[in-house]
């Protein structure tokens, strides 16, 4: 199957309604069905300050959807040999075991239960770009609890930690931002995947309204600010400055599009190889979307509420907030803050990305912008929606 009008016109009038509705500015859908490109739309516009509109090569910055290709950057590794998930970090970053954190695994960190939630303290924009300063800051830190025994989302933290142990696997010592252009965009010749911007695509950022509600701080869940300090805020006053979309900051920090983040997607829902390029082992990719151990336990960091993580350190879908879109359980991806989602589904080869930039958390099904959008992709595919 191939890109058709027909189910482009179906997802673009999902768009369309959705602009319409000012629950959506911009926005860009691509889906990968059977390893083949099937859904690459748009709509919108990139910047309502000058009315520039959505197009195919538009980026967008995408947040925690990042952490999907942090983390497959780190299977890579354990699927060469080079790394262990049940391996404690110090084995490969030894000053991590400083202040009782010698016994936390690589397990541990993919799946939020470090205990290490927090950002080093004194964080800045500036610092959170210096991932030297930013690894010695997170091996120095004190767990908030025993590695390996609660659920304490590393909102931030997990692109150094998991980031950091790739570097230190790899024979080249490659930063994770050229890892994951060498070892996965360049291989699936995927153009737009970048943790860590070049100058050159910066002109074709969409830029981002934040819609969500200011939360007061009292409300705030009582881990909150040390996970997500106010000095860099998952916010655009953040994340749109210049030497922050150019730092490699692999947890929050993605700067994608469609098509690029379809395209990854569809390799791991076509179990690790795409167009005859094999990333990864079928078998392992198997069990990314199984769920952890404990995967009811809620996290009291950023969520309070059961957190559906895998073993990967991927989401897997359902009917909670925020991995609707996904819906299948057995489908796997990552949310990003605001609100752009991409996934696989392995039981039907399906992969979809979903970008756009007006961050907004709904707190009902009613009100989510993002479900109608992902239930076109699959009426226009003909698969349940």
């Amino acid at each position: 199957m191939s890109v058709s009008s027909g189910a482009n016109a179906i997802v673009s009038a999902a768009i369309q309604k959705a602009v319409d509705a000012g629950t959506e500015i911009g926005v860009q859908v691509a889906a990968y069905y059977q390893g083949q490109l099937a859904i690459d739309t748009w709509g919108g516009l990139a910047d309502p300050t000058t009315g520039h509109t959505v197009d195919g090569e538009t980026l967008f910055n995408v947040y925690s959807v990042a952490k999907a290709v942090t983390a497959t950057a780190l299977h890579m590794q354990v699927a060469r040999g080079l790394i262990e998930y049940d391996a404690p970090i110090a084995r490969y970053w030894p000053e991590y075991a400083a202040h009782g954190k010698a016994k936390t695994t690589v397990r541990h960190a993919l799946t939020h239960r470090a205990g290490l939630p927090q950002m080093p303290e004194g964080v800045t924009p500036e610092r959170m770009c210096d991932w030297d300063w930013m690894v010695r800051g997170i091996a120095a830190l004190k767990p908030l609890a025993e590695p390996g025994t609660r659920t304490l989302y590393q909102a931030m933290s997990f692109g150094w930690i998991i980031g950091e142990l790739v570097r230190r696997t790899d024979p080249r010592r490659r930063s994770i931002g050229r890892f994951i252009r060498e070892e996965i965009a360049d291989p699936l010749a995927v153009s737009d995947l970048w943790i860590g911007i070049p100058d050159s695509v910066e002109s074709r950022i969409a830029r981002l309204t934040n819609a969500t509600a200011a939360i007061p701080e009292e409300y705030l869940p009582p881990l909150y600010r040390l996970a997500a300090p106010a000095a860099v805020e998952l916010s655009p006053e953040v994340f749109e400055l210049p030497y922050v979309r150019r730092a490699e900051i692999a947890g929050t920090g993605g700067i994608f599009n469609a098509r690029s983040e379809a395209r990854f997607f569809a390799m791991l829902a076509n179990g690790g190889e795409l167009d005859g390029v094999r990333l990864l082992p079928e078998d392992l990719v198997a069990t990314f979307n199984i769920p952890r151990a404990n995967a009811e336990e809620p996290d009291t960091v950023m969520f309070d509420m059961p957190m559906p993580i895998t073993i990967g350190g991927f989401w897997y879908g359902g009917d909670r907030p925020v991995v609707r879109p996904m819906r299948n359980p057995r489908a796997f991806g990552h949310p990003g803050a605001g609100g752009s989602i991409g996934w696989a589904d392995p039981d039907v080869n399906l992969a979809v990305a979903i970008c756009h930039n007006r961050m907004f958390v709904p707190q009902t099904v009613e009100e989510d912008p993002i479900l109608p959008i992902a239930n076109a992709v699959r009426q226009a595919l003909g698969l349940p929606h």
